[in-house]
């Protein structure tokens, strides 16, 4: 799309402040439109100045009177729109919003053009309390109002708007047009399905600053206000829940393959309390807890849930003559979340001590026996099926084998701060990256000259969007694979194993198989003989996937195509 954004500034009598707005703006390059809402004879004079000073960039309109803010804000995103604009940035005349943030907006925007891009404000302690407690208020009914936690600040006069979207809105719905304006032209944007994004933004009142807010009339209009849209959100409860639990596919699929910018889901209250539960009541009792929880983010959990029916879809269409399958659907989405549930249950109860190494056996010991007698260092490639993490627990309290996970965690910094919390050794032996470098390579040799077993997965795409990949057939279509596991073994010259450890009746099964006594890239057929090795790999985890369903627990589409159509192949 091509962002054609402008700056919409509603002003009333804000003679004083209006000509450094402009100043601290212009540097930004992007054209005003400054809405006079009536303003005295000196503002007025002001403003033509400013218009002369700026003139073939600003754009002056002129209210005959006050009509309030937002019969100024429409006025102005209305004359953006027929200027042929797409976005307008809405600021405040007064100075309070730091104009420095500008460009941040217009990327945002430019990242999701059909988004609203609002500012989250950080005060300092020039805001009065009353206006900072007071607003708090105001955002709890707008969470009731969207059944959501989308707008965090729905006062804020710092935000960006998609002229079109806004536009269709105002001229259909009548708006208030005073201070509650701000935040019913939010919900109900918010209503018609668009996307919020926050940014904050540092909020200054000035000790001498001019204020419009009316203390009675303005807060009795805003009350009036969130009766109106509460009655409006009843009305729609219907619809605003079914969208809760529609998939959206188009977005899904989009950052599918981009997992990591995923928020990590649940609070720190909550997994504080499954620690607490799982160290006092044990695991069966917290284990019942995990049902309630997995079906709230069942029914929340959009795009997990669609990728999950999406897997089951994948398993059913190579399922053999015979074997049976998960059918895709709710009851398989809610069994395929709890095991992931019971999953990380089992990792912290590991971590705990609560597992004993009775519990986890070797289905054939012999290959990692050996091993761990020659005193050798290797890589060994595991995967998102089962349960890698607890399988390291228990070799870090047992001391048979030097064991180092490298992972990427900033998806998911709560549940490890937990387990950080519930053992010392779980961070010692954990190395984060971001891709596979020379730096990187280093620091794993010198590990693997030491005898340890480095520990990575090999069924995710790369973290950020420039490392390589290579299409593999995975459950009967084509997928993505990264080809860092096959590099850095390549790089590293060591022995490179298989690891599974999936649950089982009795205990956790873990599956450990020689997968190669060293991997060689050659230069010139280098992008052949990874796509060789991924294939081997994809090949292994389509048999354990099809020995335990549920426990694969890769929640994002894996078979999406990247921006721009093909997959990007190894180099």
């Amino acid at each position: 799309m091509n962002l054609r954004p402008c700056i919409v500034i509603p002003i009333y009598n804000h003679k004083d402040e209006i000509g450094t707005t402009l100043a601290r703006l212009a540097p930004h390059g992007l054209p005003f439109v400054v809405v006079d809402d009536g303003s005295d004879e000196a503002t007025c004079a002001v403003l033509g100045d400013l218009a002369a000073r700026y003139a073939g960039r600003l754009t002056l309109l002129r209210l005959p009177v006050n009509g309030g803010k937002g019969a100024a804000v429409m006025a102005g995103l209305r004359a953006a729109r027929a200027a042929g604009h797409t976005h307008a940035l809405q600021i405040d005349a007064d100075g309070q919003h730091d104009a420095d943030d500008v460009p941040r907006f217009v990327e945002a925007a430019r990242q999701c053009p059909g988004a609203v891009i609002l500012g989250r404000p950080v005060y300092d302690g020039s805001v009065p309390k009353a206006r900072l407690y007071g607003r708090y208020l105001t955002h709890v009914w707008v969470w009731i109002e969207t059944l959501s936690l989308t707008i965090r600040d729905s006062m804020c006069g710092f935000r960006l708007y998609p002229l079109d979207a806004a536009c269709a809105l105002i001229d259909r719905v009548a708006l208030p047009t005073r201070m509650d304006f701000d935040i019913e032209i939010l919900v109900r944007l918010h209503w018609r399905g668009l996307a919020f994004h926050s940014i904050p933004t540092r909020v200054t009142y000035a000790e001498d600053g001019l204020s419009h807010f009316d203390v009675l009339w303005d807060n009795l209009r805003i009350s009036r206000s969130h009766a109106r849209l509460v009655a409006g959100m009843l009305v729609r409860l219907p619809l605003l829940l079914a969208r809760r639990a529609r998939p959206r596919a188009a977005p899904a699929a989009a950052d599918g393959t981009r997992w990591w910018r995923h928020a990590e889901r649940g609070s720190r209250l909550g997994l504080a309390l499954l620690a607490f539960s799982c160290r006092t009541l044990g695991l069966r009792v917290t284990g019942w807890w995990l049902h309630p929880v997995v079906a709230y983010f069942l029914v929340t959990g959009r795009t997990a849930r669609e990728a999950s029916r999406a897997y089951f879809a994948r398993l059913a269409a190579v399922a053999a003559r015979g074997e049976s399958t998960p059918a895709p659907g709710w009851r398989s989405g809610y069994r395929h979340m709890l095991a992931f549930a019971q999953a990380g249950l089992d990792k912290l109860a590991a971590w705990l001590g609560r597992i004993g190494a009775h519990e986890a056996y070797f289905d054939d010991a012999s290959a990692f026996d050996a091993l761990v007698a020659s005193g050798r260092g290797a890589l060994v490639i595991g995967s998102h099926l089962g349960n890698l993490e607890m399988t390291r627990a228990l070799a870090a309290r047992g001391a048979r084998a030097n064991v180092t996970a490298v992972v990427h965690t900033e998806h998911a910094r709560r549940f490890n701060g937990m387990l950080v919390a519930a053992h010392e050794d779980f961070s010692r032996h954990l190395m984060e990256v971001r891709d596979f470098g020379p730096q990187t390579s280093m620091l794993m040799q010198q590990r693997i000259d030491a005898g340890e077993l480095l520990v990575i997965v090999g069924d995710r795409v790369p973290v950020r969007a420039a490392g390589g990949t290579v299409d593999v057939e995975f459950l009967g279509a084509p997928a993505r694979l990264a080809q860092g596991p096959y590099v850095l073994a390549h790089a590293l010259g060591c022995p490179v194993y298989l690891f599974f450890c999936l649950k089982e009746r009795d205990g956790h099964r873990l599956y450990f198989e020689p997968f190669a006594e060293r991997i060689a890239l050659p230069r010139r057929e280098r992008e052949r003989h990874v796509a060789q090795w991924a294939q081997r790999y994809a090949a292994r985890l389509e048999h354990y996937c099809r020995k335990a369903p549920y426990q694969w627990f890769n929640f994002f589409d894996f078979w999406a195509q990247p921006e721009g159509g093909a997959n990007e192949r190894a180099s």
